[in-house]
């Protein structure tokens, strides 16, 4: 993060690069050799999307073929709704999300070929759907899980708000304490019932609600995205301020069972590690050394079996490759026992999207 208190000029939020900047930045870094290429790893997040008005793509094809180059045993994915792609034009207005579970089930037919190589591309899918509209949100949850014919196991709506420049650059801005509005409450209650999980994008200073939301429905499995979105620029620049109130905030978290951590997300310009104003991405021992506390608190207070390393690709491609940001995450791990890697790299993301591989791991 950075050290003062100016702020990055150049920071716009977790939007993408353009693909055409993005592209023409990595061209000019040096690839890494995969380290323990033969360690197994389901990722539980990344994205696929078409937002022209962004100039921004990740189609089904650059995913898979970061998948087969990275080096890496690759052998499922999650993914993860981004940007109201691939929704329906027409029809019910609150129907029309059911359009992206339509897209990634296709996308995960795809890749059970095995014409695109060994992994299951969104082998499990996280929805939108929107629980603002409170019990009106239970057809359209039930709508979303035929769509998904059997691979829907969660759901994400966009919590995150800030009242300052951060949230200005929202393209789909929020309330303030969503979590806690009593017609969203109604919308959550349905999730339990349909064996849904729910993926929590939020930032580290709303991680109250969210206790008080996880405490509130036990029998609902949360996973916090992205070690719980820390603000390391604009109104949190220092280092230190914002890591110690996450820390606090992380650790009161960990008393509640229904919850788990992805480990990564920190990629993303958001947490002011700065990696993305590099004359190229970054390796994997500068990401390792950086991101090395953030792992550790969330070991510490949630240990193995409730933490799962995530690449959030491509948002997190505006700091590194997709081979280096893996070789970080098992340098990080490193010291960790063989059970305790297979937690974080394999284990909780197969129990948390009942993910299943070619392999039958």
């Amino acid at each position: 993060m950075t050290s003062d208190d100016t702020t990055e000029p150049s920071f716009r939020g977790n939007q993408p690069k353009t693909t055409a900047a993005l592209d023409a930045w990595h061209a000019g870094r040096t690839p890494e050799a995969a380290l323990e290429p033969e360690l197994p790893i389901i990722d539980p997040h990344h994205h696929l999307y078409d937002a022209p008005a962004r100039g921004s793509h990740y189609l089904p094809s650059d995913f898979m073929a970061e998948c087969q180059g990275c080096g890496h045993r690759i052998l499922a994915t999650v993914y993860v709704e981004a940007y109201h792609s691939m929704w329906r034009a027409h029809g019910d207005e609150a129907m029309r999300c059911v359009g992206e579970i339509e897209f990634a089930r296709g996308v995960g037919a795809m890749a059970d070929s095995g014409l695109y190589g060994p992994c299951r591309v969104a082998a499990s899918i996280v929805g939108f759907a929107d629980l603002t509209l409170g019990d009106g949100a239970a057809p359209v949850l039930e709508s979303m899980v035929e769509a998904g014919g059997g691979r829907l196991h969660g759901i994400r709506q966009q919590t995150a708000y800030d009242p300052g420049p951060i949230g200005a650059l929202h393209p789909h801005p929020v309330p303030p304490r969503l979590l806690l509005d009593p017609v969203f409450q109604r919308g959550f209650a349905h999730l339990a019932r349909l064996g849904l999980s729910f993926d929590v994008w939020l930032y580290h200073p709303q991680l109250h609600d969210l206790a008080a939301l996880a405490g509130r429905f036990p029998d609902t499995v949360f996973v916090l995205d992205h070690v719980g979105g820390v603000q390391g620029v604009r109104e949190y620049p220092r280092h230190q301020h914002a890591f110690d109130e996450w820390r606090s905030n992380v650790a009161a978290l960990a008393a509640y069972p229904n919850i788990r951590v992805k480990v990564g997300g920190m990629g993303m310009p958001l947490f002011g590690f700065g990696f993305e104003h590099g004359e190229r991405p970054a390796d994997s021992q500068s990401l390792a050394r950086a991101w090395g506390p953030f792992i550790d608190v969330c070991l510490e207070c949630f240990g193995p079996d409730r933490c799962m390393f995530e690449s959030n690709f491509p948002v997190d491609k505006q700091s590194c490759g997709y081979t280096e940001l893996w070789n970080a995450f098992k340098i990080a791990s490193a010291s960790l026992s063989a059970d305790e890697r297979k937690a974080l790299f394999h284990d909780t993301a197969a129990r948390t999207y009942h993910v299943r591989t070619h392999e039958g791991g």
